[in-house]
């Protein structure tokens, strides 16, 4: 991941979000390097997004991203609408991005959030195959 003007690193996400949200950000971070040992990071401090994937590339090869907003973050899924949602907890209405609003740690780590994050890093890595 190089610094520059558009790319930067995971603690400008940080540095972007409220006091109360970083420790959410993290878990959420902290959750998908878990789940994909060998993740590709790409952070733009402008849009306030790190996102993450198999390889550089947004759209063919990332699978999630994590934004930060005013009183929540979204964990978004760059193939959202083909992902199954027993659980309900997708949101949007494009063609394929969806995400999910998190406002605490104790909703990043629950179950659900964890089997859709498996499901993005699968769909993606049977995309690329």
């Amino acid at each position: 991941m190089a610094d520059n003007e558009t790319h930067g690193r995971f603690e400008d996400v940080l540095a972007a979000a409220r006091p109360e949200l970083r420790p959410v950000c993290q878990s959420l971070r902290d959750l998908i390097t878990a789940l994909d040992a060998d993740f590709v990071e790409v952070v733009w401090p402008k849009q306030k997004i790190a996102s993450f994937g198999l390889g550089p590339k947004k759209m063919t090869e990332h699978y999630a991203y994590i934004a930060v907003y005013g009183s929540y973050v979204n964990l978004g899924f760059y193939h959202g609408a083909s992902l199954p949602d027993p659980a309900g907890l997708l949101e949007g209405s494009g063609k394929v991005l969806r995400h999910v609003k998190l406002r605490d740690v104790p909703a990043t780590q629950a179950i659900a959030i964890t089997e859709l994050l498996q499901r993005a890093i699968a769909e993606r890595k049977r995309a690329l195959e």
